[in-house]
């Protein structure tokens, strides 16, 4: 199995991170009587220590009881979901957003599908972070996009290298994807280096996706900087959503903002081009987007800080455990988000080909499921998410610690002599 499927993610465009996740799953070893503990994917709610608040939850209830969100919404969202939306985004920019600028999206995933659709036009190319997010790649070949990707800096708190960009954009270039804070890598960015960033992008005259699904959620050094907060250097698309802040993956309610006060992005070709797109593609379901104001408004601080509290905890649980494991080695702790990228050194196993191999035996063995770093464009890496209960995470870093002891060339000297 593994030769197939190393040969099937040769490219991250021929994988999701859902497939490849239900192809470990279903390689399960139906004999092996330990509980399978998944840090692959990045669905908090899979863990009872992270559960949405009761504002969150009556609020939809409140709306769905109503009767009055029955019917269709307007196509790019409720008048009161937009409003709401665009003052909880305004109140971390040095300027106020319009309703207008709102588009309510079914999750991030079909905000990233609007962005790279409208952007589309003959040899256009956008400038995606490797490592990064392969929804992008799958949205881009749908729409004859090309995909250029720029390295991030392991060793720099997983920064865009700058360099790389100047160097692959050029006339036919019309976005830089950024994701922060980052997934897979755990980043969170300075306001300098996003400065850096937009400056960049100022200079190819090319405007910034900023991919903040994980907005808020920064437990280190750097406190979370909205990329829009420089949309008067540089157009600026935010995409976002209440999935990961507020712990509602399912319910699928997102956006698409134009964070763009000088209007460059902004023409009325542009806006009408985006009404008629989202004519013909659905968005979340009414009664969720109705709910929006009120959860926005009413949610606790108390919920936020408890969600970082744990994440924090978890993170360094995570990056505590790695050490102790000679074959991974984790660059940076995760200073926000849910996830980290870790380096696997197979040269120090003597029966392990890549990341693919490792992630496949590993769950056969161990019933310990992580994610190939391939499938977001590193070799030999894996991600490994820590949105979980702590108890758990301790449990299958130990079970990857046995696995490492079982399958070390040390191990294996040592059998011999026995």
């Amino acid at each position: 199995m593994e030769k197939g499927m190393t040969h099937q993610m040769e490219t991250p465009t021929n994988v999701t991170i859902k497939g490849i996740l239900g192809t470990l799953m279903a390689s399960l070893d139906d004999e092996n009587k330990k509980r399978v503990i998944s840090l692959g994917m990045g669905d908090p709610t899979a863990h009872s220590c992270f559960t949405t608040s009761d504002i969150v939850r009556d609020s939809v209830v409140q709306t769905l009881e109503s009767q009055k969100f029955n019917g269709y919404a307007p196509t790019v969202g409720l008048p009161p979901a937009r409003k709401a939306i665009s003052e909880y985004l305004s109140m971390n920019l040095p300027y106020k957003l319009s309703p207008d600028d709102v588009y309510i999206t079914a999750g991030c995933t079909q905000a990233i599908e609007v962005a790279i659709s409208i952007l589309a036009k003959p040899n256009a190319n956008i400038l995606v972070p490797k490592p990064g997010f392969p929804i992008y790649e799958l949205c881009a070949a749908f729409r004859n996009v090309e995909i250029r990707h720029y390295e991030l800096l392991p060793n720099n708190g997983w920064e865009v290298d700058l360099d790389a960009v100047n160097a692959l954009a050029d006339e036919n270039t019309v976005a830089i994807v950024v994701i922060n804070p980052g997934n897979p890598c755990g980043n969170v960015y300075s306001y300098q280096h996003l400065k850096k960033v937009a400056e960049t992008a100022k200079k190819h005259r090319i405007l910034v996706i900023a991919d903040e699904v994980y907005g808020h959620l920064a437990f280190g050094e750097n406190p979370f900087v909205p990329m829009g907060v420089f949309g008067s250097m540089v157009p600026v698309l935010t995409l976002g959503s209440l999935s990961k802040r507020w712990l509602v993956p399912g319910w699928r309610l997102g956006w698409f903002v134009t964070t763009d006060p000088k209007g460059i992005f902004k023409n009325a070709k542009t806006v009408e081009r985006l009404k008629k797109y989202f004519d013909i593609c659905g968005g979340p379901a009414t009664f969720i987007q109705a709910a929006v104001p009120r959860i926005l408004e009413n949610t606790k601080e108390v919920f936020f800080a408890r969600t970082l509290g744990i994440l924090k905890q978890t993170s360094d649980i995570c990056f505590k455990k790695i050490k102790e494991i000679p074959c991974l080695t984790c660059p940076q702790k995760a200073q926000g988000a849910m996830s980290v990228m870790v380096k696997l050194d197979v040269s120090q196993l003597k029966d392990v080909s890549d990341d693919i191999d490792f992630c496949f035996k590993l769950a056969r063995e161990e019933s310990v499921i992580l994610l190939p770093g391939l499938t977001v464009g590193l070799k030999n890496w894996v991600r490994i998410t820590f949105a979980a209960e702590p108890s758990s995470l301790e449990e299958a870093l130990d079970r990857v610690k046995l696995f490492y002891q079982k399958h070390s060339h040390q191990h294996k000297i040592q059998s011999d002599l026995l």
